[in-house]
Order: structure tokens, then C-alpha cells, then sequence
């Protein structure tokens, strides 16, 4: 999808990240053996306490080699010499002369060159005798593990209420022997959160131990106040950008961004500062493109939304839809509330203000129960002012997937927009299923 290129190529920040995400096997090893930090995984946008410790949180993927753009790699070579800004309006003026054909498809490529990369974890789970009753995320981590957890030092795990999910830690047992576990209790124990606050600084101790670097209040709120800021530009994204009447670029790119940000933020691209900066620039690139009209008129197209997708997902779906006349917004991580801000207010207890902060998303979202969730889709949809959901029920989950029948029903008494549901069990499989599926759906907003 060339129309791609014109869209990407001068959008620094979005570059970075992309950048930043494939290179991770290069920054970690640097990270590991001359800077002598720890690496500590991790799954879900849990790094916190990691960055706290002054350890580097890793979304375990990251830590493979990745076949990285030619573009990319062009840009981290030149900016050495001219810095990001120089180089990308030198290789943008190239482009316009036609002197670089390894521009096309610059995001696409990149988001394809990760999923590929998904279905070759998956693939190695699945040799290696994984359950076949786990979903497709489950058996991709475990791949992610099987393939790579030599080079961790820890893996830090936060029980939620999923059954898979917590079967799934324990065999982390056998990969990485140094565990770190943060169990969340029931949020209808008078003492819930009192426990949980124990358990969080159970962690921290565990993290003190492995890192031994001390973990402070101040390191804490530090942290926090970072996160704090990527939560807030992730939500003008969310809200701001992607309900406007006019893109920065083309509405698949623009979703391709959302699918990267949304892999990414789980580990903030395993630096939390330089994340919060091509987050900020994103926003203000963004906005700048706006004003001056650089992008596309997206007045007439549906705003869908595509979920939950942190699970697996088919990312031609976004293509699909574009080519439908829809645009797609990815939302999972506001859906379920792993995009709440922790309290940093000056007599605040950071260890009790984080045991609240992950209450929230295993009260309202995952593997809690139907009802909660299924009123936390309906409430960020209304939020987004979105005119349809395409609901992605994934092969093997049993926390979210089959909770599809309630939402419908309340979709259709509380927002009266379009619905639809399609199958999911691994990248590239049932692709004409799904584009005859959301064709019928499309079909419903031209009535």
C-alpha cells in the first residue's frame, strides 16, 4: 500500500517509535552488557515498577531481531550524523525525486514484519506442546519465552482474574527461574486494598533484590508522573485526533499508528522518557499537520472500532475497512482502563495509590466479569462517538471473547449503532471470512 509512504515518511515521531520497537535486540543487549541493567519482562502496560527499580522492562518480543525497513535503518545511520529533523527532510526531498524506491510501504511494513514475527512465536509454542485451549496471545508470549528468557534476568507477573492467563505465569516457572509476582485480589474484600498494597511492596523488595537498587517514594512518583504524561497524549490520540473531521495522514496509517502504539506501550518501548518524548511529538506533529491541512478529509467516513485486539488480531482488518470507506479505531487499552492516571498529589502513597491503580482494570476489564466489561465497551464507545464495533472474538479466550452475546444486546438498546462479530485464530488465516464478514457490515452504513 504505497499510499502509505507519502503519509509516514516525514512523521518523525512515529518513525522513532517504529524504529525504536524493531531495534529493541540491539538497544537491550547494549542495555544489558555495557550498561549493566537488569532485564525484567513483561505483558500488559505493567512496567512501572520496573523503571522504578531503575531495570529495563521488556515486552519479550522486543528482545528478537527483526527484519528492519531499509528506510529505517537508512534513517538510524543518517541521524547519527544530521539528527532525526535533517535527515528525514533529506531523505523526504529523495523521495519526491524517486531516487529511494525502498520507501513504499514504511509502516505497513513495519506492522507486518511484527505480526509475521507473532505467527513464528505462536508456531514455536505450539511445537513445543503449549495447551491448545490458550488463545492466540497466551501461546505467542509463550513462544516469546521458549525463544528468548535466557536473556532475562526476572519476569514480574500481575494475577488477573483469567484462568489461562495465571496457568500461563506458573509455567514461567520453567523459563525464567526468578519470578516477581503482584496477586490482586478480589476487589470486594474490605481489606482488598490494604492486601494488595502488601503485595506490591512484596514486589518491590523482590525487584530491590534482583536489581539491588533501592526503590524510593520519589522513584516511584517519578515514574509515575512519566507514565502519567503518555496516558494523557495517548487519550488525545484517542479522543482528540482520532475524532476529527480531517487526519494528519491517511485513516489505515493513522490506525497502523494506533496498532503500534498499542504493542508498544506495554514496555513504553523499554524507555520510558524517550517514549513520553515521541509520544509528545506524535501529538504535536499530529496537530501541526492538521493545521495546515497536510493529511486527508475523513468527514464522511464511519469511525469503527476494532476490539479487543491486544489479544491477536488480523491486522488487514484496518485495510479492509479503509478500502470499505471506514476508518478504524484500535482502543483496547482505554477500554479497559489501563490508561487511568495514578495519584501523585504530594501526601500521596505511591505504593496504595498503585494497588488502586490496578484494581481498576481487573474490575472493569479484564477477566473480571461480563457485566463490568461489557459496560466498559459501551461507555468508551460512547466516549470515542463511534459509529459501529466490529468485536473480534478470539479463538481460546475464555475471560473476553465470550462475553460478545451481552454486549450486543446492550449495544443495541444503549447506542443503536452497527455490530459484528469475526473469528480469530491466527494471523493470516480466514482473511476472505473476514473481509465478507465486514463487507455485510459496511453494507449497513449505506442503507
Amino acid at each position: 500500500m504505497s499510499v502509505f509512504t507519502d503519509d509516514i515518511i516525514g512523521f518523525k515521531s512515529v518513525l522513532r517509535l517504529a524504529y525504536n520497537f524493531l531495534n529493541g535486540n540491539s538497544y537491550l543487549k547494549r542495555q544489558k552488557f555495557k550498561e549493566r541493567k537488569k532485564l525484567i519482562s513483561v505483558a500488559l502496560p505493567f512496567s512501572d515498577l520496573i523503571f522504578a527499580s531503575d531495570a529495563v522492562p521488556v515486552f519479550p518480543i522486543r528482545m528478537e531481531k527483526f527484519n528492519i525497513h531499509p528506510y529505517l535503518t537508512a534513517l538510524d545511520t543518517a541521524k547519527n550524523l544530521l539528527g532525526w529533523n535533517w535527515t528525514t527532510k533529506l531523505l523526504t526531498i529523495a523521495r519526491k525525486f524517486d531516487f529511494l524506491e525502498i520507501l513504499d510501504n514504511v509502516l505497513d511494513d513495519v506492522i507486518y514484519t511484527i505480526n509475521d514475527k507473532y505467527n513464528e512465536l505462536y508456531d514455536l509454542a505450539i511445537d513445543n506442546g503449549i495447551p491448545s485451549d490458550f488463545c492466540y496471545g497466551i501461546t505467542g508470549l509463550t513462544g516469546m519465552f521458549i525463544s528468548k528468557a535466557k536473556n532475562l534476568d526476572a519476569n514480574i507477573n500481575f494475577t488477573i482474574r483469567c484462568s489461562a492467563w495465571n496457568k500461563y505465569s506458573e509455567t514461567l516457572q520453567d523459563y525464567v527461574p526468578r519470578q516477581i509476582w503482584v496477586d490482586i485480589p478480589p476487589r470486594n474484600l474490605d481489606n482488598s486494598v490494604e492486601l494488595l498494597a502488601d503485595n506490591v511492596s512484596k514486589a518491590i523488595s523482590d525487584l530491590e533484590d534482583v536489581t539491588g537498587n533501592f526503590v524510593t517514594d520519589n522513584s516511584l512518583k517519578k515514574q509515575f508522573r512519566i507514565g502519567n504524561q503518555i496516558k494523557r497524549f495517548y487519550k488525545t490520540i484517542l479522543f482528540e485526533l482520532s475524532n476529527s473531521d480531517f487526519y494528519p495522514c491517511n485513516p489505515a496509517t493513522f490506525a497502523e499508528i494506533l496498532a503500534l502504539l498499542g504493542i508498544s506501550f506495554q514496555d513504553y518501548n523499554s524507555n520510558a522518557q524517550r517514549y513520553l518524548e515521541n509520544f509528545s511529538d506524535l501529538v504535536k506533529e499530529s496537530r501541526e499537520r492538521i493545521d495546515k491541512e497536510r493529511g486527508m478529509d475523513v468527514s464522511d467516513m464511519p469511525r469503527i472500532l476494532v476490539t479487543p485486539v491486544f489479544g491477536g488480531w488480523e491486522p488487514q482488518v484496518h485495510e479492509i475497512l479503509y478500502d470499505l470507506g471506514a476508518r478504524t479505531i484500535y482502543a483496547d487499552w482505554e477500554i479497559l482502563n489501563l490508561l487511568e492516571e495514578i495519584d501523585v498529589s504530594k501526601n500521596s502513597d505511591p505504593i496504595r495509590s498503585y494497588a488502586e491503580f490496578l484494581f481498576k482494570p481487573t474490575t472493569y476489564g479484564i477477566g473480571y466479569n461480563q457485566e463490568a466489561l461489557t459496560d466498559s465497551y459501551i461507555e468508551t464507545a460512547k466516549e470515542l462517538q463511534v459509529d459501529g464495533i466490529v468485536f473480534n472474538q478470539v479463538f481460546g479466550c475464555h475471560s473476553i471473547s465470550n462475553c460478545y452475546s451481552r454486549l450486543r444486546k446492550k449495544i443495541r438498546r444503549k447506542l443503536e449503532i452497527p455490530t459484528t462479530v469475526i473469528n480469530f485464530n491466527k494471523i493470516g488465516e480466514n482473511v476472505e471470512q473476514v473481509k465478507t464478514r465486514l463487507g455485510a457490515f459496511m453494507e449497513m452504513f449505506h442503507l
